[in-house]
Formats: C-alpha cells, structure tokens, sequence
C-alpha cells in the first residue's frame, strides 16, 4: 500500500514530497503502515486517509462505531487473519463477503481470505484504529483468547483423565471418606487447576477469588477493580478435591466442614520474567452446599505507600498529613471492607517510619510486611485481641500504635487511653461517612469528652474506578443530571464528563485501576463543643462543611471534573 498511497496523495497535494519521505523514514524505523506513520506524525487524520481511498476506488467508506455485526458472520474468519490484513467480516449475502479493510488496495489479502472462506470479497473502507477495537471487541483480546483456550485444555485434560477417582459427590459428610478426599486433592489435573486460577488472578489484576458452590453449578469469580466477575464454572464433581487442595495449601483442617476456617497460601512463581512471590488470605465457610472459599490476594509490589498517588485533594492531604505528624493523639480512617482504609493506614505508616521511632501494629490478619514495624498477628483463639494487644503495646515503650479495627468498647477505651498518654494512635472503622464515627465511638460507651479530647481527625474513604486512559472519550450528559448529582449549576452548563470506550488495554470495561474518594474531617475546637453537647452526626457534617471539609460525593465530582473517574462510579458509591 505504501507506494500506492504516498503516490495519490502526493497527486492529491494532500502531502508534499518531503512529508511522505519523512513518514517512509518512519516506517522504515518503526515499521507497520504508511498510513499509520502518517497518522503519528500528525500530517493526515485517519478519517481524511480513509476519505481518499474511497473516492479513489470507489468503496464505500464505514463507521465501524455504528455498525452491528453478527456474531456468526465474526467466525468465518479466523481472528489470525483479522488482525494478519487489519480486517473485519460484516456481513454475507449468498457468495459474497463483506470486509471491512484498512488497506482496500491489499490485492494479496483479499486472495488469501477468498481462498479461505470460498465467497468473493467486497472490501469497505474503515479507519485502522477502529478496526482494530473491532477486532478486540467482537474477537476479544488476545490475551483473553489464550487464557480461554488454556483454560479448556486444562478441562480437557481433567475430563479425559481420571476423572472416576475424584467424583466425591456425598449425601452425608460424615460419610466422606478423608483419606479418599485427600488422594483427590493430590492429583494432578487438581493441583493444576488450582494453581492457574492463583495465577490467573495475578495477570487479571484480581484482588478477590471466590469459589461458590451451589446445588447444580460451581461458580469461579474474580473481583477486578471492586467488580466481581465469573471467570469459569468447573464441574460440580471436582468441588471437594478443589476446596480440599486450597485448604491443604492453607495449612487447614480437611475434616473439618462444620466451622469456618481462615489460613494463608504462599507461592512463589515467575511473572513477566521475574521471580514473584504471592500471598493469599484464605477464608472457608460452610454454606448449603458445600463449602465457599475466597481468597484474597496480597501483593507487595502492588501496594502504593505514596499518599500524593492515593487520591486525597490537596487540602484534604495536607490536614491528613498534619494529624499523622502530631506527638500523640488519634486518627481514624472509616468505611465499609474493600473501601482501601488498609492501604491509607499503610501509607501514613510508611511516611512516619523512621530509625528513631518505635512503631507497633496489632492487625488481623497482617496483610503486608513492612520493614522496621513491629506487627502482631491477632489470635482470638488464645485470647489475643486488638484490646490485649493494645495493653501490652504501652508496656513496649511505642512512639505509634496501629490498631488493625476498632471493634467493641474494650478496644476503643484502651485505644483512646493510649491517645490521651501521650502515643499517636491510628485505626479503622466500619462507618459511612466521618462525622458518624464521632456517634459510632459515643454508641459504644466511650464519654463525649474522651473522644472530643482524643479524636485529632478522622478520614472516610471509598474506591471507585479509573477511567482507562487508553479508550477514554467525552461522554454525552444533561445538565439538569449533573446539577441532580451535585455539580453547581455553573458546573454542570461547563463541565465535561467522560467514560471508557472498551480497548484491549482494559479487558473492554472502559476502566482501568482505582482511586480514593475522601472526606477529611478535622476535629477543631468548635466541632469539639458541639460533641461535648451531644450534637448529632449531621449537625457535625454541617459545622464540618462549614469549616472546608470536602464531603465524599464533592471528592468524587472532582474527580469526574479530572476525568479520573465516571459519574456512575461516584453515584454508585457516595450519597448526598
């Protein structure tokens, strides 16, 4: 096409001489099509080169955006071959096969496929970025392809192997027979089953992996980036050996289906040419049915201990940051499970972390190891709490305590002790929003003046979803929707909002990764008079937004602003 397309558009005097050298240089260098180089040099638009072509050789010009294309018309034409000629199947009427083409001039490619399919071709023209997100939205991403396809030899493997010695299949457990169970777990197609769903989800970028079971179906899903989505449905025959050979793994208790059980998984494997080791939280409860298994995976390398990357607004880091470097007192991070408080508390321990300071966590479980932290793994089974942890703590001379969660009265009063003697106190909380956690304490037996005394600052969070930057287009909204949402009218007549198109680089989800919505509340001296009088939660919230602080839905519409995130995300997420 080259040659072709450098001489009519020289002809054209759409490009000069000098310019269609410079893109052939290009080429050369950087290999692929001359149209392409074109493009990324900024001379020509795909749309003009597309627009050229066709009223050179008289083909239709499409908009791949518009058109439907079945899924039947999709599988004559290998996805090989698709992206091979940069082409896509749109349609068939008798002998005749309409194709979509980057290049209409490929004389070579049109042979191939009519040689491959048996129909006459009638090529179309498109551009070649919107074919290719055809290519990966009808065919799907390569990466998922391969995935699909290991995961069916896997299938194939278990089904033509000895599939009779792992039917476990029983009415009653007690008449399982344990030692049948766990020769199952030991066989082969098991382990490797198993193994390629731990790894499947460090590639997926899963943090979750659920393993539920139901009368007449086993489901597998993944939760990446806050969603959960099913990944495979092995058979129902193989559920035991499965969950037997995860509990193996865990260090549990086989026999034991009655009680929940918790344990940790940790393998090492190689990734991206890379030696890496995975950790996974394993926790098994009993349900109708059988047992469901969810494990959570830990990655070091994916934790970020830098709190400017996090998400706070400027102002809302700057007070966090502040009520961290305090001598002592308490800070508190609120929100539901998943919501990222272990990673905010992570963070402000990795900043405060130095040689001179003693630095004690009780956490359970301890998801991640950090050098120069004394971390200690709560044990309720011997009495091992966050409050006896928290008691010994005060004898271990700590400049910084973290408590893992405040759970109950015991463990809030002597958190608060610690604050008021001098230690800096971090935690969590499962509350909505940060004003709440002010009632939350009080709710537990702790007196007003302990908390207004204690309580330094308190910051709820929430994860939403990042746009993918790759695929990320305007998104068309009213105003009267945006001004609903919480956007000023001023806002919602200017603001652009965005959304995710769907590409390979995420999987076609339009998102890609997550970002923290935060409410940073400040305790001043005027918010501490009006604990002391009792005031409610949404008296404080009022008295708080009065003073600055940024209510989780005006974190997220900054962020919808950004074009960091959707508005779906942020409404999903936050409340009025």
């Amino acid at each position: 096409m080259s040659g072709k397309l450098g001489e009519l558009l020289t002809e054209e005097n759409l490009i000069t001489p000098a310019q269609l050298q410079e893109a052939l240089d290009y080429q050369r260098i950087n290999g692929g099509r001359l149209g392409s180089s074109l493009v990324k040099l900024g001379i020509l638009t795909e749309d003009e080169i597309a627009a050229i072509l066709s009223r050179q050789y008289g083909i239709p010009s499409i908009t791949l955006a518009y058109f439907e294309v079945d899924s039947s018309v999709i599988k004559i034409i290998p996805m090989e071959s698709a992206l091979k000629y940069q082409v896509l199947p749109l349609s068939r009427v008798g002998s005749s096969l309409t194709l979509a083409m980057a290049d209409p001039t490929n004389v070579l490619a049109m042979d191939d496929i009519k040689f491959m399919t048996g129909f006459n071709i009638e090529p179309v023209v498109s551009t070649e970025s919107s074919i290719a997100e055809a290519i990966t939205k009808h065919y799907g991403s390569i990466e998922e392809r391969e995935r699909k396809k290991e995961f069916e030899d896997l299938a194939n493997f278990i089904d033509q192997g000895q599939t009779d010695s792992i039917e476990l299949e029983a009415e009653d457990e007690s008449t399982l027979n344990f030692a049948a169970l766990e020769k199952a777990a030991e066989e082969a197609p098991i382990i490797k089953l198993v193994y390629y769903l731990l790894t499947d989800a460090l590639k997926r970028g899963a943090s979750d992996i659920h393993l539920e079971p139901y009368e007449k179906e086993y489901r597998v899903r993944y939760r990446v980036d806050g969603v959960l989505e099913t990944v495979m449905q092995p058979p129902v025959k193989l559920r035991e050996a499965i969950i037997s050979r995860i509990k193996i793994m865990a260090k549990l208790d086989i026999s034991e289906k009655r009680l929940p059980q918790d344990g940790r998984i940790m393998i090492k494997i190689m990734h991206e040419g890379k030696k890496k080791q995975l950790d996974f939280r394993v926790s098994v409860l009993p349900t109708l049915y059988a047992e469901k298994v969810v494990m959570r995976l830990l990655d070091k390398e994916s934790l970020c201990l830098d709190m400017t990357t996090l998400g706070f607004e400027p102002q809302s880091l700057e007070k966090f940051q502040s009520a961290i470097l305090k001598p002592y007192g308490m800070v508190l991070v609120a929100g539901p499970t998943g919501s990222g408080k272990a990673s905010t508390l992570y963070s402000s321990i990795a900043q405060l972390n130095k040689p001179d300071i003693n630095i004690m966590t009780a956490e359970d479980p301890v998801e991640f190891q950090l050098p120069g932290i004394n971390q200690v793994q709560m044990k309720e089974q011997i009495g091992l709490n966050f409050a006896v942890a928290l008691r010994s703590f005060l004898r271990q001379d700590p400049n910084i305590i973290m408590v893992g969660e405040i759970r109950d009265f015991e463990t809030a009063e002597v958190a608060i002790k610690a604050a008021l003697t001098g230690h800096l106190v971090l935690s969590t909380l499962h509350t909505s929003d940060a004003p709440s956690t002010i009632s939350r304490l009080m709710n537990m037996g702790i007196e007003p003046f302990l908390v207004a005394t204690s309580v330094h600052l308190i910051c709820a969070q929430r994860l939403t979803r990042r746009i993918c930057q790759e695929c990320k287009v305007e998104a068309e909204v009213s105003p009267q929707v945006l001004a609903k949402a919480g956007f000023t009218p001023e806002e919602a007549r200017k603001v652009k909002v965005y959304r995710g198109a769907g590409c390979s680089a995420c999987n076609n989800k339009g998102y890609k990764g997550r970002i923290g919505l935060f409410e940073v509340l400040e305790v001043t001296d005027e918010l501490r008079e009006l604990v002391l009088v009792g005031a409610s939660a949404l008296e404080l919230r009022k008295k708080a937004i009065e003073q600055g602080m940024i209510p989780l839905r005006r974190s997220g519409l900054i962020k919808v602003m950004a074009g960091l995130t959707t508005l779906e995300e942020v409404l999903r997420e936050t409340m009025l």
